[in-house]
């Protein structure tokens, strides 16, 4: 063998590399959906939205819910048997209201019990998902957010404050059209919001909560903990299987020129490890 047929055979391994690891990660994935499955009796359905990197010009594309994932989400209910279990994941920033109110009325209307996981977190959309579950579990430090609609890069209920605020006269006619649709569409998330935790909080409280949630209470980005979710009444536990965790790291984020967070792997043992957390070995 030459050195040319040598340097060839490197370059087409080069060339190769990416597309057999990346068929090896998703073979993984596979197989730990595939063994969450088994140990819980359920149908495990992943929604993980990482930001991907475009190869060309190496520029970040923020993913989101969407149509497509609402397609595939209805599709696997519509395959799983009416009293099988459904173990959701969820990994997302939110996105498309109606793609997200889609999958939470298809959620809702399960007979079998659905537990959403959020292993970091569910925002916006994701959380909007997360209410039509029977329980939520989220890890310690993982969070929700406010479902508040957003008009362009606006929050509603701010558009709808300035036309409150300053004389009509004052306000332009296009904000003036927006707060018009933002609340239209305050009321519209917020009949959601009640539609799918009716039956799971007191009447009284499911008010309360989506008003909370949908009205523009905080900021879209505020972090809803576990401990805030119960506050809300939301059927929150931190109890998450170490199996979820796991499957996470099978998402990995695209990898950069320089890594921002660097540590040894492995599982570091000690006398107070918390046992839920802790990897199969």
């Amino acid at each position: 063998m030459s050195f040319m047929d040598l340097f060839w055979i490197i370059m087409l391994l080069s060339a190769f590399q990416p597309v057999i690891s990346q068929r090896m990660l998703e073979y993984a994935r596979q197989r730990k959906i595939a063994e969450i499955e088994r140990k819980h009796g359920s149908r495990v359905i992943a929604l993980v939205h990482r930001q991907e990197t475009m190869r060309l010009f190496g520029f970040p594309l923020v993913k989101y819910i969407d149509i497509q994932d609402s397609e595939e989400i209805l599709r696997a209910i519509h395959m799983t048997d009416r009293q099988v279990p459904i173990d959701l994941i969820l990994h997302t920033p939110g996105g498309l209201v109606l793609a997200a109110v889609q999958i939470a009325r298809a959620i809702k209307a399960h007979p079998g019990k659905v537990t959403v996981y959020v292993p970091h977190y569910a925002m916006s959309g994701g959380t909007l998902i997360a209410l039509a579950a029977d329980e939520i579990v989220m890890s310690e430090h993982a969070v929700l957010g406010p479902v508040d609609p957003q008009l362009g890069d606006m929050p509603a209920a701010s558009l709808v404050k300035v036309t409150e605020e300053k004389p009509v006269k004052d306000v332009e006619d296009r904000t003036l059209v927006l707060a018009d649709v933002g609340r239209k569409a305050i009321n519209q998330v917020r009949d959601v919001v009640e539609e799918l935790l009716a039956g799971k909080l007191p009447e009284e409280r499911v008010g309360e909560a989506a008003t909370r949630l949908a009205t523009g209470t905080w900021t879209h980005d505020y972090p809803i903990t576990p401990d805030h979710a119960r506050t809300l009444g939301l059927p929150v536990s931190t109890e998450i299987d170490a199996d979820v965790l796991e499957l996470m790291t099978l998402y990995p984020q695209p990898v950069r020129t320089l890594p921002s967070v660097e540590y040894l792997p492995g599982w570091r043992k000690g006398a107070s490890s918390h046992p839920v957390h802790r990897p199969a070995e």
